[in-house]
């Protein structure tokens, strides 16, 4: 027996109907011209049979069973032609819907193109080409110019930029040196990189964002499911229905008809292209949405609920401001002192005016003369053979050293801004003061105007930070509310009182101390889950970057998706009952009826395939 594959199949039904067509308006004898559309229903319709049967033997009657049932019929009343076009059509409907549903796939086809096969790792101080599996922690990793990385790992000699568009969707390559991670999956555009393996195999990042898209793909969405089951019981109450006409009406070509035109192929096929599309569009832009349903429900969703350390701020402690209180003073000169004052510290604080410092002046080779920690008020340090004390309120009140009261006034402002005033003065009097505060992303307040502008009707802020520090960022941010002072299982109990109060909402965290809420949320987005386990487990969606951009992109790409799983169910049932209404009205034939019913499948899977540009610029 001849085996072709799908596009052999087409080519050859396609060219013996194209011959039966011929045919039937020349002078040929009948009986040739009936061969040759028997030979196009036989070769069309085979693999539509083999599919009927395997189905039957599941109990399932799918469109297989509608269309073999139709052909088998046209052929028993002699309607050889009608027979033969309806397998071709069908055939070749099934071929393209196969093309196109590739193309919705495209975007996870390159994902696992990436996937790094081969790896240079240095043992026994030789270079040895191996393959990536074979690759063990804490093995040496050497990768050159347009080569991929292998593993997770940190970098231990070498510098280079590093496309990591599979991992965070970035399109900008990124400097990688000494002590900086590096993901699997990962190209290196120019450089070259030692790499300490610290994740390899199954256990990458690269190798979980797979498995998590494979996994996506097979999770339906509700609606997606309620229409699978629709089918299942849709079309054997077509069959009863079109043996019920044939019994009324003694036509058994409008029953035959009736079978085909009834099949609800393109409504079955409507959600879940959509959904590929949209996981295959999101995977390309380092945005990981699990599954079906939560597209379906980030997309519908009306509340979210932020983080506030390290999602709508840096995360980390910075100089927000810098104050002399005396003319003898500047402002660069102020810090230029604490910064040499603080040098020996390991308080945050105190890292943060280092940072500050070199960040204005460069590196600083200066250090204080003696220092000496005053635990939980600041450090009293000799600079150039003078006294100063840097710290809190309490550290100058220790040293019976006042603070003025213009001076306290402008203090007290700082603080309730949510600001932390270091100060720093001499054992007479004082000198300035540094504000410090985790500060808000740039993006931040740009993101708040998005997802708003993306219909979120309501925002607010769950944080362990004190209430000064979260009413200013509130404020500042425009957010509608939020909740301070908060130990993780507090979010909990919160996202639980807003569940009961508005229903759905959706949770954005870092994905480590806010693993409990993530869970707890209808919807939890873990931001820059790049490498850690707890967010790409927790969490429904991943942004694979700290880009807070992505946010307002997950949102976006989940409506896009539900709106276009919507069209494609409304023209789905528009051409059903337009086809329906034709048959009875005899305005409908086999074949035409056929090529409609096809179209229609190929325009939903053509619509979906929309998604794929989504965000592109």
């Amino acid at each position: 027996m001849v085996k072709w594959n799908k596009k052999q199949r087409v080519a050859v039904s396609g060219v013996l109907i194209l011959l039966s067509l011929i045919l039937k308006y020349t002078h040929v004898p009948l009986v040739v011209t009936n061969l040759v559309m028997l030979s196009t229903a036989v070769v069309a319709g085979t693999p539509i049979l083999i599919n009927a049967f395997r189905s039957l033997r599941f109990k399932i009657v799918g469109i297989d069973a509608l269309v073999t049932l139709a052909v088998l019929g046209a052929i028993f009343i002699g309607e050889y032609w009608e027979a033969a076009a309806v397998t071709f059509l069908f055939m070749l409907g099934d071929y393209l819907e196969f093309k196109t549903l590739e193309k919705t796939r495209s975007s996870i086809r390159a994902l696992l193109d990436l996937a790094p096969d081969r790896a240079i790792i240095i043992r026994d101080g030789v270079e040895l080409e191996i393959s990536s599996d074979e690759v063990k922690k804490d093995d040496i990793v050497v990768v050159k110019p347009g080569e991929k990385i292998s593993v997770d790992g940190m970098v231990i000699e070498g510098n280079a930029y590093v496309n990591q568009a599979a991992i965070t969707g970035e399109s900008i390559p990124v400097n990688k040196k000494q002590e900086d991670s590096v993901f699997s999956g990962t190209v290196i555009e120019s450089g070259y990189l030692k790499i300490k393996a610290e994740r390899v195999g199954e256990d990458t990042t690269f190798a979980r964002i797979l498995e998590m898209v494979e996994e996506a793909q097979d999770k339906k969405a509700k609606t997606q499911s309620f229409l699978e089951q629709f089918s299942r019981y849709y079309t054997p109450g077509i069959i009863v229905f079109a043996l019920f006409l044939y019994l009324i009406t003694r036509d058994l070509v409008l029953s035959l008809t009736l079978l085909v035109i009834a099949c609800p192929g393109a409504l079955v096929i409507s959600t879940p292209v959509s959904i590929v599309a949209g996981i295959g569009n999101g995977a390309k832009h380092g945005v990981l949405i699990k599954g079906g349903e939560i597209i379906e429900k980030l997309g519908t969703t009306k509340v979210i609920a932020f983080d506030k350390t390290g999602t709508l701020t840096e995360g980390k402690p910075s100089v927000t401001k810098v104050k002399s209180f005396v003319d003898q003073w500047t402002e660069d000169e102020i810090l230029k002192l604490v910064t040499v004052g603080e040098m020996y510290s390991e308080h945050p604080l105190g890292k943060a005016i280092i940072a500050e410092g070199e960040k204005r002046f460069g590196s600083f080779q200066q250090e204080p003369e003696a220092s000496q920690l005053i635990v939980g008020k600041g450090v009293i340090v000799e600079i150039q053979g003078k006294t100063y004390a840097i710290g809190s309120r309490a550290l100058l009140f220790e040293y019976g050293i006042s603070i003025p009261k213009e001076e306290e006034t402008y203090i007290q402002k700082e603080e309730e801004k949510g600001q932390t005033v270091v100060l720093i003065s001499t054992l007479e009097e004082i000198l300035g003061a540094i504000s410090i505060a985790d500060i808000i992303r740039e993006d931040a307040k740009k993101l708040i105007q998005e997802v708003r502008d993306q219909g979120i009707k309501r925002i607010v802020m769950l944080t362990g930070d004190n209430q000064r520090a979260a009413a200013s960022i509130t404020e500042e941010l425009g957010i509608d509310n939020y909740y301070a002072e908060l130990l993780p299982e507090d979010k909990v109990r919160i996202l639980k009182q807003l569940q009961q109060e508005v229903g759905s909402i959706a949770m954005v965290g870092d994905g480590v101390n806010d693993a409990p809420a993530l869970a707890s949320a209808d919807i939890g987005i873990a931001m820059g889950g790049t490498g850690t386990d707890v967010a790409m487990e927790t969490a429904d969606v991943v942004l694979m970057s700290g880009n807070l951009n992505k946010i307002s992109y997950a949102i976006g790409l989940s409506r896009a998706t539900v709106r276009n799983m919507k069209q494609n169910i409304y023209f789905a049932i528009g051409v059903a009952a337009f086809l329906l209404f034709g048959v009875v009205w005899k305005v409908v034939f086999l074949s035409i009826g056929m090529l409609v019913h096809e179209v229609s499948v190929l325009l939903v899977i053509l619509n979906a395939i929309r998604l794929l540009s989504y965000g592109e610029k």
